[in-house]
């Protein structure tokens, strides 16, 4: 009897031995509490990103029970916003001028709640101003905008154009847009739109360092945060009061090199915008992991602007799991060559629970790498040595009296 335990003990250590060998491949493990149900949400700390690929594809949840591995499978999900665009229909009513400027008027066949109205002029180089009216009957009408600046700037340094007419929900029967231009607009189309939006969620990252320099014609910002990152958002915060536009390339740093002349850094490019003064100046990125980001605005002959602040931002990404069996979980990460797991789940379209609960995590833990045992060449153990040497001399000890007996 207590032989049959022991050979089930041994089997079991054995499995499970086995089991924690498909987690020695990561890097680093974190422990899951609080599963209690079939669906938890694990919401990715900003500290796990460091050690993960550039595309999230190294993250596997493993659940260790006595005897076997289970791995649970995910759905890999950002907080960005949600939106729906509903383009309201119009017919243009009349189009007059007079020493204002020139009169659109827009009705709506249905009272509808809109609340933006792109205007696809094209016009060049124009820089206008607009006046918006609403109205239930046009006899009495009220504004919605007013000095409000349309522009575009088409040269060689620049190409930009801001003709998006943004205000608050407003529901009438009758719009009036005045473009105040002493020459007739070439308005190609206009869309009103109703945009219904979920503002998305950011995680705000600590800027560590911020540094400005000027570079010939170009004004070089740096941007250091604490770690590497996703990074979904950028904002830059211009303290100057006169008009600008200017173009900018946004850079991450890829990688560095220390040589004799000392670090070498190499970013590569991300995007490219323009800096307005008519804007917040408010930019989405391609989503990208890194710590350090590099803006270069190109002045050309223009003073450089008074930049006092940038600040990145990027989305909280979680990880909506399935547990279907009760085990040890873990959440393992950090192996250069995996590629994304290919679950089910992530295909198909799943009707979720309304609240899922967000598992509490343990803190990062060093998975040890197993020690390959190497054995030394066998002429590098002395005893072997000594004992060949040893039969050598008895060999030739004995060849040596049979020998002389001969003689004898």
């Amino acid at each position: 009897m207590k032989s049959n335990n022991y050979h089930l003990t041994f089997f079991a250590f054995i499995i499970t031995s086995f089991s924690f060998a498909q987690m020695h491949s990561y890097a680093k493990k974190i422990e899951l509490k609080g599963i209690d149900s079939l669906w938890h949400n694990i919401e990715i700390p900003n500290t796990v990103f460091k050690d993960l690929n550039a595309n999230l594809s190294d993250i596997r949840i493993y659940g260790i029970t006595a005897t076997d591995t289970i791995e649970a499978p995910y759905i890999h999900k950002t907080s960005k916003a949600t939106q729906a665009n509903d383009e309201i229909s119009f017919n243009l009513l009349n189009r007059v001028h007079n020493t204002k400027g020139y009169y659109f008027t827009y009705e709506l066949p249905n009272k509808e709640t809109i609340n933006e109205i792109i205007l696809d002029l094209k016009d060049q180089n124009f820089n206008w101003e607009i006046t918006l009216e609403g109205s239930q009957h046009q006899k009495q009408w009220f504004t919605i905008l007013e000095d409000y600046r349309i522009l575009s700037i088409n040269n060689d340094q620049t190409n930009y154009a801001f003709t998006t007419l943004k205000f608050s929900d407003t529901s009438y029967r009758y719009y009036r847009l005045l473009i105040k231009s002493d020459v007739e607009p070439n308005l190609a189309t206009v869309k009103i739109l109703k945009k219904a939006k979920k503002e998305a969620a950011y995680r705000n990252y600590q800027v560590q360092s911020f540094q400005v320099k000027e570079q010939e014609k170009n004004t070089i910002v740096d941007v250091e945060l604490s770690t590497k990152v996703p990074l979904d958002f950028l904002t830059v915060t211009v303290v100057d009061n006169f008009d600008y536009y200017r173009s900018i390339s946004l850079q991450y740093l890829a990688d560095s090199v220390k040589s004799e002349k000392g670090w070498h850094y190499n970013y590569r490019p991300l995007t490219t915008k323009t800096l307005s003064s008519m804007e917040d100046n408010s930019f989405e990125l391609p989503s990208i992991l890194a710590k350090k980001v590099r803006i270069i605005i190109l002045n050309y002959d223009n003073q450089p602007l008074n930049i006092s602040s940038v600040a990145l931002r990027g989305f909280i990404h979680t990880l909506t799991t399935r547990f279907t069996a009760p085990a040890n979980y873990f959440m393992v990460y950090g192996k250069n060559t995996d590629k994304s797991p290919n679950y089910d789940i992530a295909k198909t379209k799943i009707i979720l629970p309304q609240n899922i609960t967000n598992l509490n995590l343990r803190k990062t833990i060093d998975i040890q790498k197993k020690e390959s045992i190497t054995t030394a060449p066998l002429f590098e153990n002395k005893w072997w040595l000594w004992g060949i040497t040893g039969l050598i001399i008895i060999l030739l000890g004995y060849f040596t009296i049979g020998m002389m007996k001969k003689e004898l």
